[in-house]
């Protein structure tokens, strides 16, 4: 289930602890892509927030917001570079995005599968998407006052077993929002002091979101046809018909030779036999009432 946007950029743009929290969701962010100059950044969900930093730099900034969440002009100033689009389509050609960052969308996401597979699509080869989930073992998942409090949170097991189960291949991962989710003062003026202790001590019960770098999967592509194919040990179908090799003749073998028909023209069974006549000797006689 999807947060309004309008409850959604009340607390990131009106709140303080809103804007708390957008400063430390920047700065991690910020490590994984310290440099975006010329590239294509895209945001899906509420991802408005973190790309604020990139407006800059890279060459286009996109943020998509899903339907049933709905959509805000953003950035305030400037030209407007957010979309409305729905959950699983959208209007963006296939491979053209080389950064991606979903924010509030995976686990607000009724499928989750379909989402993961339209993120795969429009990523470019080599291109990198970051997740940004609550953890389910932080403060944040269990209180309602922040968006971080609904939808399904994850922990990094759960997160990186469902991108490996979607052609995804988790790369790095970190961790944000140390400080307490309370408008109090005092955690409000101390959370950059929670921040770097939580870095420190790499805290993660603490940590209020989960971060997630990945790539998509690209697979070798099949031989194209009327390519040559090599393999590795071809069957041989009659072999030792052709090329016989013989075996060193025991009392149990005469036995058994003597019992082995012989055949006209070519020599026996175990000699060179042609496949005509093996197929005449092995195909079943008809049946007659004779006897």
């Amino acid at each position: 289930m999807h947060l309004d946007v309008v409850d959604l950029r009340t607390f990131y743009y009106r709140t303080k602890l809103g804007r708390s929290a957008q400063r430390g969701l920047q700065e991690a962010l910020r490590r994984f892509w310290p440099d975006v100059h010329g590239m294509t950044v895209v945001g899906f969900g509420f991802a408005a927030p973190v790309l604020r930093p990139f407006l800059a730099e890279a060459r286009r900034v996109v943020a998509l917001m899903p339907g049933p969440q709905g959509v805000m002009p953003w950035p305030p100033a400037g030209p407007n570079v957010s979309a409305l689009v729905e959950e699983t389509h959208w209007p963006v050609e296939a491979g053209g995005v080389d950064r991606l960052v979903v924010m509030h969308g995976l686990e607000a996401c009724d499928n989750p599968t379909a989402l993961l597979d339209e993120i795969w699509r429009v990523l470019a080869p080599g291109g990198q998407v970051v997740f940004i989930v609550p953890n389910r073992s932080g403060l944040w998942a269990r209180r309602d006052a922040t968006p971080f409090g609904f939808g399904r949170p994850y922990s990094f097991g759960q997160l990186e077993t469902l991108l490996a189960r979607n052609r995804f291949l988790p790369e790095r991962h970190a961790t944000a929002l140390y400080s307490p989710p309370s408008h109090r003062r005092f955690w409000l003026q101390t959370a950059h002091v929670w921040e770097k202790l939580g870095h420190r001590f790499n805290a993660q019960f603490m940590a209020g979101a989960l971060l997630v770098q990945a790539t998509k999967q690209v697979y070798g592509r099949p031989p194209q046809e009327g390519s040559r194919v090599t393999a590795r040990g071809p069957l041989d179908v009659f072999g030792g018909l052709t090329r016989p090799n013989p075996e060193p003749v025991t009392s149990r073998g005469r036995a058994a030779r003597a019992r082995v028909p012989r055949m006209r023209g070519n020599g026996a069974l175990g000699g060179s036999a042609t496949c005509h006549q093996l197929t005449a000797l092995l195909s079943p006689r008809p049946f007659s009432q004779g006897g």
